[in-house]
């Protein structure tokens, strides 16, 4: 592929991995972000914290199956260290811990819609997929009939979808239980360090072939490349590429001009597309209450707060001090309605109405240090959390999100089909497209041959 010149659009995991990868092969890559950092939704936050602490700030959990972003970590030389032992459980509106009965009775209701997924292959364009999606999971636990303890569980679960269940399609909460089952099961990690040190050692790889604060504005497609429209500093300049590789979320493409246009369904995939909404908060106490021996550290909740887990467990504690006195930081991910009355409430009287809400984790001797939060729903080239399907996005319209337009070629989470909202998504679509790209060009020399 020497000679072969590329415009990545993102510099994200998807947008970054598909650089290495195009690179490798001796391609001419130039990466381009809006933002004046790299890692798109991976933010590792490390002020206002005490002690050398850190949170993340964006995406947080890494599972042991996620074979493609374990090995570019791997590959990077970079450590993982597990966190979370026992994973998520789930606590009742009352504050008291819910059993993991009604963990099991969710998955058991479902068995028929999951079921009739599975032997249709899991297929989101087929009559399984079409007679699932326009129910909400609001208008099935109706339908079913859910006693609230289940009810709990469901809205729980807007800390990993970040969409409450009148939001979320039917057809997501099965096609997750035909895959995975109950989420946040797994063994999980964090990168040692802070995950956002993925993103800074591929960007590094790339030096001077990054531009930041450079965004997209305009793409016209011709029988031999791209000429792509790029704004910096308020100038606008045009330059051509044999091809565009468009790692942005969904909701930043929308305002990108393509000449010619789209596709009309992928055109449609793109604009219906929703993102969840979701702000992350991390408290930083003096001590850890949540780490006593046999004390589960992860919690989804159908709380204003949304999910809580320990989020600094694997950093190395300050020497000197007992185990309940080490200190150490709580992640709250509030998704979907949660967020909003996250904000609120932070609004209304700081962090202390926070902590108020997490009464049952025991906190009363715990002395807060320091603390921040995201909405990412108001950050502006991710405009939300992650992608998540409605019960108005027509089912068959997924496919479109990652397929190629002539020399224009699709990544991010959103393009993933096991593993949208992961950071795992994120690498695998960029190894994805990094693929198509090779092979369209294989393709066209084969033609020009003939």
């Amino acid at each position: 592929m020497r000679g072969i010149s590329v415009l990545i659009a993102g510099a994200g995991l998807a947008g970054l991995t598909a650089a290495r990868e195009l690179s490798k092969r001796g391609t001419t890559v130039t990466v381009i972000d809006a933002r004046d950092r790299v890692g798109g939704r991976v933010l590792t936050a490390r002020e206002p914290f005490l002690h050398g602490a850190h949170a993340e700030a964006g995406a947080d959990l890494i599972d042991e199956s996620q074979t493609e972003i374990c090995r570019l970590i791997a590959e990077m030389r970079l450590g993982t260290a597990r966190i979370l032992p026992g994973g998520f459980t789930s606590i009742r509106r009352s504050g008291r811990l819910g059993s993991k009965r009604a963990w099991q009775d969710l998955g058991k209701r479902l068995q028929p819609e999951v079921r009739a997924l599975c032997v249709s292959e899991q297929r989101w364009d087929g009559g399984v997929a079409a007679s699932l999606a326009p129910e909400s999971v609001e208008q099935w636990l109706d339908r079913v009939r859910a006693p609230n303890a289940v009810r709990d569980v469901a809205v729980g679960l807007r800390g990993f979808f970040l969409a409450d269940p009148g939001e979320l399609s039917l057809l997501a909460l099965a096609d997750q239980f035909a895959e995975d089952g109950a989420p946040g099961s797994e063994k999980m990690f964090r990168i040692v360090g802070g995950n956002d040190r993925l993103p800074a050692v591929l960007a590094k790889a790339i030096g001077s072939r990054l531009r930041l604060q450079t965004i997209l504005r305009r793409v016209t497609q011709t029988r031999n490349g791209v000429r792509a429209a790029l704004e910096s500093k308020g100038r606008l300049e045009e330059a051509s590429f044999d091809y565009l590789l468009c790692a942005m979320p969904a909701t930043t493409i929308r305002d990108v001009v393509f000449e010619p246009g789209l596709p009309d369904f992928q055109r449609q995939a793109i604009t219906s597309l929703k993102y969840g909404a979701a702000t992350k908060t991390a408290l930083q106490f003096d001590r850890t209450p949540w780490r006593r021996r046999g004390k589960l550290r992860a919690f989804g909740t159908p709380l204003s707060i949304g999910a809580v887990w320990d989020g600094n467990e694997e950093q190395i504690a300050q020497p000197g001090r007992s185990a309940a006195r080490r200190g150490g930081i709580l992640t709250l991910l509030a998704g979907g309605g949660a967020s909003a009355a996250t904000r609120d409430m932070l609004a209304a009287e700081g962090p202390s109405r926070l902590i108020r809400e997490l009464s049952w984790m025991n906190l009363k001797r715990a002395e807060l240090q320091a603390w921040t939060t995201l909405g990412w729903e108001n950050e502006a080239w991710s405009r939300g959390g992650y992608a998540f399907f409605d019960p108005q996005f027509p089912p068959s319209l997924r496919y479109w999100l990652s397929r190629p337009f002539d020399r224009v070629f699709f990544a991010g989470e959103h393009t993933s089909l096991r593993w949208q909202g992961y950071m795992n998504g994120a690498v695998e679509t960029g190894l994805r497209a990094a693929e198509e790209v090779e092979r369209a060009l294989s393709s066209q020399r084969a033609t020009r041959k003939r």
